[in-house]
């Protein structure tokens, strides 16, 4: 019997019969040999599941959801980083021994019915490890499944088993000075379970919670259940007809009633299937029939061309059918879904070809703007090459070659600004340029005075009984009238909120960057860091980062390499939005560095040795873009000679009018926005987004996008992808070894996948693989959220931020030869996981003749078989996707020749 259905027909059957709390394991009994299963059940343990597991199994009863409010109050505040009231004062000798210290005083009401807790408590071992041990014995589980079912164990609630095995990979992480294990974790972890476990088995059985106790106690019982079996085996043909006629007698038959009989006739057949084990030939309605009744009806076969099928052909169709499992059905609908898209793209990436600019560079740009490969950055370079045809726009990972730790003017502590991958040895500070040391200190003061106050506030309403009523009826009138500012006129009130702390804190500092070190540090370290690069350094990040971007020669006058982050208010996701090159940090800062070391005459020297020469009328401006309000800030910009002062106005009003159109096209897909807003109301609309703290979605991300191109932006440019690329410069003509393209694919290809594939799993379960909605979290000491105050930590995405997501791997376009790639790929391990597993889909795109190639792992690269269709073409990008709110198939924009 289906398990739903047996299990609803076992429960009116068994109303009178007691040892009703026995009821799941009569049901299985129903299916298989008593002894066969209870060997299966309890083998299972260690290798499938953990002794809570089980006993969910036969009783229908979780003890993890009274274990996990209790684990989570005390772990919570252990691994706190600032936020918790309370910390466990013998957090110095590790969670187990601090958790061990208060248990026994514990007033937790999980404990009320334990009346030998103390007990217990004294008993245990001071050392985690024999804490497992002696838990693993009392369980009665062979010594080969310990290490499986503590990884069991840990499962149970992988995000905070996760956040302690991470800790414990990075000791001192966050300043913190007390140690982190996964043993004392796993050990705290195991005794909870063994305690609820015995009181559970000793309510349902009066038994232990142990392996060899819970196989005795069944046996004993066995004879037990197979008599209820027998008469539960006798009533069933009893109860069908019953339900039967009532159905008979019911008059009219209606759609239910029919879906009722059928439903009635699969049990029943079923049944009798299961109880004399026979097997009726032929393809009735009920072996079959209605399969097939159904895969004629998709297929478009008539009733005459079915009969004229022999029985081989019918079985077959159906052996078909049998073996499209759930997860094959998934799959080929997956490459069904990523067919369909990939073919409009290599369609529009045909239609283009030799139709974008700045292939050769045969011109001098009037700029040339250097963004992250971010998919969020195609549309505002799109608008830009619209509105300014002589602007060049390219795209690179936004570390952009300088990996480093940051340490701001305000900052207290360094920051990472780095792909996750990599450890930086280098610091970089920024410091208040000469004669601005006053303005400096006083700004500080004013900085320290308003933490002070904010830290004051913070702790009087958590701590103090008489303080927290004081200021809360103080402050009462003041919060009120913020409130409703926020809730009223976010936009306003933000901007007011801004304004009023900037000129508290006095922020209009001038401050310049130490990036250069007179020598190399010969025992640089994470922990003894080099304060800034050598000239060699320098020369060494700069050349690296220009070659993989192509940019070797034909320099703008004015090259500007910009940065990325988000600002919003409330969002406890706030990194997921910023830069994944800088691990969720803004890359600002190395947009900076960066400019500031190509634009040093020492730089610039070496580099003319070795090939590149930077023209003397070029100078690189760092400059960070704010994906979410669209504003754009210049770094630098009294450094900027006379001569290019006009010419930077110039671009910086381009990128302003690019800005409004990247805001007015973010606008369509917001539900919220204006309908048919001009440019400056969609602005206004983004910008109020980022500055209303109640707002779930201040942006959307990454949920558009589904494909990457490493090459030349003239192979896109002209065309409209919709957001939904990631551009990576890449120009094969200065690459003739590969050497450049080796580096981008083993670099860039996992951070374009990391960023899909977080997409990916967090849209097609987002409750196993995200985070669920944003609405429900809570931040739990400042390292995690939660649902509510007592779940597991949620990893992966919230709802809000894939609900436009079209979840499909990410497409992988290279401008390069089969020849250049093959190569590569056969002699790069990674890229063959990567790449020939799936996860990632690659294809090739002819540098010379736009001939585009398909990576099958089985047979190489094959060339595209798609159809070639005319695509329609616009005058700008507006003209595509005004008034239209989902996903837009790819379209071209009339290109206006460059006049640089």
């Amino acid at each position: 019997l289906d398990p739903e259905d047996a299990e609803k027909m076992l429960s009116r059957l068994l109303d009178e019969e007691e040892g009703s709390q026995d009821l799941p394991m009569v049901h299985v009994l129903m299916r298989k040999e008593a002894g066969q299963l209870l060997d299966e059940q309890l083998q299972a343990v260690g290798a499938e599941v953990t002794l809570r597991g089980l006993l969910q199994r036969l009783t229908g009863i979780d003890i993890l959801d009274e274990l996990r409010p209790y684990l989570i109050r005390h772990l919570g505040s252990y691994l706190d980083q600032g936020m918790a009231a309370w910390h466990n004062p013998e957090r110095q000798q590790g969670f187990y021994r601090a958790w061990l210290d208060s248990a026994a005083q514990d007033v937790s009401w999980l404990f009320n019915d334990l009346p030998d807790w103390q007990d217990t408590v004294a008993v245990l071992p001071e050392d985690p490890m024999d804490a497992i041990i002696g838990e693993m014995h009392l369980l009665g589980l062979p010594q080969d499944r310990w290490g499986t079912y503590l990884e069991k164990l840990a499962m149970e609630l992988p995000g905070w088993s996760g956040m302690v095995n991470w800790r414990q990979s990075r000791p001192g992480y966050a300043g913190s000075d007390y140690p982190v294990e996964m043993v004392d974790y796993l050990a705290v972890r195991l005794i909870l379970e063994g305690v609820m476990a015995r009181r559970l088995c000793r309510k349902q059985w009066q038994i232990d919670a142990n392996l060899d106790l819970l196989r005795w106690y069944f046996r004993r019982r066995r004879s037990e259940f197979l008599v209820r079996y027998s008469l539960i085996n006798e009533r069933i043909p009893e109860y069908l007809s019953g339900q039967a006629q009532r159905l008979i007698d019911h008059a009219p038959v209606t759609t239910d009633d029919y879906e009722q009989w059928q439903h009635l006739a699969d049990m029943v057949w079923t049944w009798q299937k299961s109880m004399s084990g026979q097997h009726i030939k032929g393809h009735s309605v009920y072996d079959g029939g209605w399969r097939l009744f159904n895969l004629c009806q998709h297929l478009g076969l008539s009733a005459q061309q079915l009969r004229a099928l022999n029985p081989s052909q019918v079985a077959l169709l159906l052996s078909l059918l049998d073996s499209l499992d759930p997860d094959t059905r998934g799959f080929l609908w997956l490459q069904a879904y990523e067919r369909h898209y990939r073919d409009e793209v290599f369609n529009a990436l045909a239609a283009n070809h030799r139709r974008g600019r700045w292939a050769r560079r045969e011109q001098r740009p009037s700029a040339q703007i250097v963004f992250c490969m971010d998919d969020r950055e195609e549309g505002i370079r799109r608008h830009l090459e619209e509105h300014n045809p002589d602007i060049e726009t390219l795209g690179a990972a936004a570390h952009f070659g300088v990996p480093n730790f940051w340490r701001g003017l305000d900052d207290e502590e360094v920051t990472g600004l780095t792909p996750v991958v990599l450890v930086p040895h280098h610091e970089v500070c920024e410091l208040p340029q000469a004669g601005q040391e006053q303005r400096n200190h006083s700004h500080q003061s004013r900085r320290k005075l308003r933490l002070r106050v904010k830290e004051f506030i913070v702790q009087a309403t958590r701590r103090n009984l008489i303080s927290a009523t004081a200021m809360m009826v103080l402050a009462a009138p003041v919060s009120l009238l913020v409130l409703a500012g926020k809730v009223l006129a976010p936009l306003s009130t933000g901007r007011l909120i801004e304004a009023t702390r900037r000129w508290f804190d006095q922020d209009n500092i001038v401050t310049d960057i130490k990036v250069s070190a007179a020598e190399a540090k010969a025992d640089a370290s994470p922990d003894n860091r080099q304060a800034g690069f050598t000239d060699v350094e320098q020369a060494d990040r700069v050349e690296v980062f220009l070659q993989n971007i192509g940019l070797i020669s034909g320099f703008a006058p004015l090259p500007v390499i910009m940065g990325h982050g988000s600002m919003s208010q409330n969002n406890p996701h706030l990194a997921a939005y910023d830069c994944g090159a800088c691990s969720g940090r803004h890359s600002g800062p190395n947009a900076r560095i960066f400019a500031a070391m190509a634009n040093r005459p020492e730089v610039r020297s070496l580099l003319r040795e070795r090939g590149i020469e930077i023209p003397g009328d070029t100078w690189f401006v760092g400059a960070e873009h704010n994906t979410c309000d669209e504003d754009i800030i210049f770094y630098d910009e009294d450094k900027i000679p006379e001569a290019l002062r006009g010419p930077f106005e110039t671009l910086k009003c381009a990128l302003h009018q690019a800005t409004l159109g990247s805001a007015h096209e973010r606008s369509r897909r917001f539900a919220s926005a204006p309908q048919h807003p001009n440019r400056q109301q969609a602005m206004n609309h983004i910008v109020g987004r980022s500055l209303d703290f109640s707002q779930a979605r201040p942006e959307l991300g990454h949920a558009t996008n589904a494909v990457a191109v490493i090459g030349r932006r003239s192979i896109t440019q002209g065309a409209f992808f919709d957001r939904r690329m990631f551009l990576i410069s890449y120009d094969p003509n200065t690459d003739p070894s590969g050497a450049v393209l080796e580096r981008l694919l083993l670099a860039n290809g996992p951070v374009g996948a990391g960023i899909n594939l977080e997409y990916y799993f967090s849209t097609v379960n987002n409750e196993e693989y995200g985070c669920g909605t944003k609405v429900m979290h809570n931040v739990t000491g400042l390292l995690g959220v939660m649902d509510g105050a007592s779940s597991d930590l949620r990893t992966g995405l919230p709802r809000q931020m894939i609900e436009i997501h079209e979840a499909m791997r990410l497409q992988v376009v290279v401008e390069s030869s089969v020849e250049m790639v093959t190569e590569i790929y056969t002699r790069q391990p990674p890229l063959q996981e990567l790449i020939g597993n799936g996860w990632l889909l690659v294809s090739l795109i002819h540098p010379e003749t736009g001939e585009i190639s398909v990576f099958n792992p089985s047979k190489g690269f094959l060339p595209w078989a798609g159809k070639r269709e005319a695509l329609p073409e616009v005058d700008c990008s507006t003209d595509w996707y005004a008034g239209h709110h989902g996903p837009l198939s790819p379209a071209l924009i009339k290109q206006e020749a460059s006049h640089a």
